[in-house]
């Protein structure tokens, strides 16, 4: 066997949750070994929707600009569709992605972000770049075989693929984010909850100018109500915008439990021209493949030095766009956490805090993707189309909502309703933004949990109490406009205070934790002109935030500091890394 190759962090996997971590670690300093079994990065789009809390880690990473150049912009996403196909008949919309006008409203006052339509084949290589350049080692066709761990650390068993010997990588730790066949978060015992396989799709991934079809009402999303189309899959047949307007993904379902059709070019064909709706359209199909629904979730994200992340510890269907969002803020939310393990900053009991924190996250995340499945069948409902019927009767239901008598009207307002109801899906804010961690890593400052007043799906809801991510202000620096989330991150801790809050900043460059303070208030290095931090803090000008390197409240004082602000903001860190 081949000598021993030595890192502190090993990664299995190069997808979202792999790439990302790699280049968090490698941002921070932290040497790391990226492994995959495949030859290449991702060769289909997969995944896609990126939320505002992903370009936010983004944005701190360094590779916000980036990604912003290669997606779709949001403006391009919101046009969500229903109809019998793209050349059929339209039943109705809905105003997606951030682009109704209230919601989007909301979502400029949340974040100085963006979200975007991102396919995985185009975000990968951005992360994984930025990551090698960064000091990253990244092995192609290399497979992960097994592991074993002791107190110092994990010895990990690996294959070239292209060799075929097999040889020993020794790491501090291990991160598997081998997806959801993981064999790491099998072999480290994991224990999960849920079930695989419940229901069957296709994903078709094909070339085709649908311009006439979509450019007047663009969308990453065209839902089709066609015969068939409530067997298996994700509740509908789906037509989704790759790259405005030529390269689209097909999503048809199948029976599970007869097993996955045989995928031939002329199937995937008959399937692409039965949601189109265009005989005469040129098409190229240039990849199929089957894949199930599923429904399961991890109660625990780590087994001593061995972590999970990703599709590993969450494995849901794409609805609500939320795969590879929650896999990028797994991996941001568990690098920092080991960049100050392994520099001895922090007790390996920090690490605790991952599974704590991120856990509920992906149990959420999981039951609301599935949840959004079952959501479609009122659409389907209001056109009668859910009992065993032909396609003659399911056309004759759709037609007959145009009829000008009673149980037509009840037809149209059951249908505009259940399309609606879809905003739990296409607009769900607070599912994205609305995370409030309770772990040995946040410090509680005695208040009681508000809860949230309005419906925590939908609506971003900010607060400043520990456990809630940093608000989003827009506050100056001379001549300069920045988000307040712009004051925190780059790997370290941020205090944030303001006038009368002096003594905080003392104690905080007292500290041996790295702390970057920031004052804001007028004749302050930052100032708050349109008053929007002074009405989010929800402490008064002298009180203090203690906001962890992923931009999380860990500790908040509401008054100035006293003589024992020192020995106070000495003891919140000492629980924070794990030392108390």
């Amino acid at each position: 066997m081949s000598p021993v190759v030595e890192t502190d962090v090993l990664i299995v996997g190069s997808g979202p949750a792999g790439a990302s971590a790699a280049l968090a670690l490698s941002t921070y300093g932290v040497p790391n070994i990226v492994v995959t079994r495949y030859a290449s990065l991702a060769d289909t789009p997969r995944a896609h929707i990126t939320n505002q809390r992903t370009m936010e880690v983004l944005r701190d990473l360094g590779v916000e600009e980036e990604v912003v150049a290669r997606a779709t912009p949001q403006h391009l996403m919101g046009n969500t569709t229903f109809c019998t196909s793209l050349a059929g008949e339209e039943l109705g919309r809905v105003r997606s992605w951030g682009n109704d006008p209230l919601v989007q409203a909301e979502h400029e006052l949340a974040s100085p972000t963006r979200m975007c339509d991102m396919p995985q084949h185009l975000m990968e290589p951005v992360l994984v770049n930025a990551a090698v350049a960064r000091g990253t080692r990244l092995r192609f066709e290399t497979e992960y075989l097994s592991h074993t761990q002791d107190a110092d650390g994990v010895t990990a068993t690996v294959r070239d693929r292209l060799r075929g010997d097999t040889y020993e990588i020794r790491a501090r730790y291990l991160i598997g984010a081998d997806g959801g066949r993981s064999r790491v978060a099998r072999d480290a015992g994991l224990p999960m909850g849920g079930q695989m396989g419940v229901a069957g799709s296709i994903n078709i991934v094909f070339e085709a100018d649908l311009a006439q079809y979509t450019a007047h009402r663009p969308a990453t999303l065209y839902w089709v109500l066609a015969p068939g189309a409530t067997v298996g899959g994700i509740g509908a047949g789906l037509v989704r915008c790759v790259r405005p307007w030529s390269e689209w993904l097909i999503v048809w379902g199948y029976d599970v439990t007869a097993g996955a059709p045989d995928l031939t070019t002329e199937y995937a064909e008959s399937i692409v021209r039965k949601l189109v709706g265009d005989d005469e359209i040129p098409v190229k199909v240039t990849s199929s493949s089957a894949w199930t629904v599923n429904e399961m979730y991890a109660e625990t994200y780590a087994n001593g030095r061995v972590l999970c992340a990703g599709d590993a510890v969450h494995r849901h269907p794409p609805s609500n766009g939320l795969g590879s969002n929650t896999s990028i803020q797994d991996a941001y939310n568990l690098a920092w956490k080991l960049g100050l393990v392994l520099d001895g900053t922090a007790h390996s009991r920090l690490l605790d805090s991952y599974t704590a924190e991120r856990a509920p996250v992906g149990r959420q995340i999981v039951t609301r993707a599935n949840r959004s499945i079952r959501e479609t069948a009122p659409v389907f409902e209001a056109l009668d189309g859910l009992a065993p019927q032909t396609p003659e009767q399911l056309w004759a239901n759709i037609a007959a909502r145009k009829d000008a008598t009673g149980g037509a009207e009840k037809q149209r307002a059951a249908l505009r309703e259940a399309i609606a109801s879809k905003v739990y899906e296409f607009n769900a804010h607070g599912v994205d933004l609305n995370q409030r961690y309770t772990s040995g890593a946040i410090v509680p400052d005695g208040t009681p949990d508000p809860g949230f007043p309005r419906d925590p799906e939908l609506y971003h809801q900010p607060s400043t109490r520990p456990g809630a991510r940093l608000p989003h202000a827009w506050i100056t620096s001379g001549t300069r406009t920045l988000s307040t989330l712009d004051t925190a991150g780059r790997g370290r801790f941020t205090l944030l205070t303001g006038i009368g809050g002096e003594a905080w900043v003392r104690a905080a460059r007292e500290q041996d934790v790295d702390i970057a303070t920031v004052v804001i208030g007028p004749g302050q290095r930052y100032e708050d002109p349109y008053g929007d931090w002074a009405r989010l803090r929800e402490i008064p000008d002298a009180g203090a935030l203690l906001v962890r390197p992923d931009g999380f409240v860990a500790f908040r004082h509401p008054a100035a500091a006293p003589e024992s602000a020192g020995d106070l903001l000495a003891d919140a860190l000492r629980r924070i890394l794990g030392h108390a």
